[in-house]
């Protein structure tokens, strides 16, 4: 058995998350030994399945089970009020204060070139999941404070895709794709700040060029960024984060305080 892992995480609570784990275990072939609380494939040997009976955004915890692990890849439900059929990724943490999960002002770390590829691979495969929005969103929710990278991967936006096997198979054959292809990493890495919580510029960047995001901050939680958040969202990635990317319309009345701020720690400046 390989000594470094992906750790997949599921929870009984979700619906899609469920949906998405029973297309691992019941075409992919991942199982329980006797001896481990942990599901894994002999065909994915890189890869534990972890399947938990609590809300995904509070499994603060998961480093003292799985201490190997490479990155923590959260399969989840979304929701909108729109209800729009939608495949979606994204780094956690808390820019504020921590309605759901996390600790308060607490990002958690990113791992640029796995959210890229994971978005890239899901893309060449939408024409199989008519319909579907594939968007990235900007960081929220926890869990925060977990020692490896975190990337959530949800579908949504109603039950009727948490449970659709079609676009839960694709996610899952991506992800394994994506895994058993080796991550690298990527050549240039930015944070973003600005724009809405599903940022179509940041995404088009993602999918058109050669950048990597590590966290990003929408336009409605740019008042919470000081220097201490900034510096997380600099630091707390898996690859060295290389330049700043502003949204430069939709930074708000934030503009101003954010460009000096941004300034300081000498990045290169993208505005987009």
């Amino acid at each position: 058995m390989e000594r470094y892992y992906y750790t997949i995480v599921a929870s009984r609570q979700d619906v899609a998350s469920m949906t998405m784990a029973n297309y691992l275990i019941n075409s992919r072939a991942f199982s329980r030994d006797t001896d481990t609380y942990f599901l894994q494939s002999k065909q994915y040997q890189s890869i534990k399945l972890h399947i938990s009976n609590k809300s995904l955004l509070y499994l603060e915890d998961l480093d003292e089970n799985y201490p190997d692990s490479i990155a923590f890849i959260f399969l989840s439900e979304h929701r909108s009020q729109k209800g729009i059929p939608t495949l979606s990724c994204h780094c956690t943490g808390n820019y504020g204060g921590n309605q759901y999960g996390g600790n308060p002002r607490q990002l958690a770390i990113a791992y640029p070139y796995l959210q890229k590829q994971y978005l890239r691979t899901v893309v060449t495969l939408r024409a199989m999941i008519p319909g579907y929005e594939i968007v990235i969103e900007s960081s929220h929710h926890g869990p925060t404070s977990l020692k490896k990278p975190v990337l959530f991967i949800e579908i949504g936006s109603t039950e009727n895709q948490w449970t659709d096997r079609n676009s839960s198979a694709l996610v899952c054959e991506s992800l394994l794709k994506v895994i058993d292809n080796s991550l690298g990493s990527c050549e240039k890495v930015a944070i973003g700040l600005g724009g809405t919580h599903y940022p179509m510029k940041f995404n088009k960047l993602l999918l058109e060029s050669e950048y990597g995001l590590a966290a990003v901050a929408a336009k409605h939680n740019l008042e919470s960024i000081d220097k201490n958040m900034l510096d997380q969202m600099i630091t707390k990635s898996l690859e060295k984060v290389t330049h700043i990317i502003v949204d430069w319309k939709g930074l708000g009345r934030e503009k101003n305080r954010i460009m000096e701020l941004i300034a300081r720690p000498g990045l290169d400046i993208l505005r987009v």
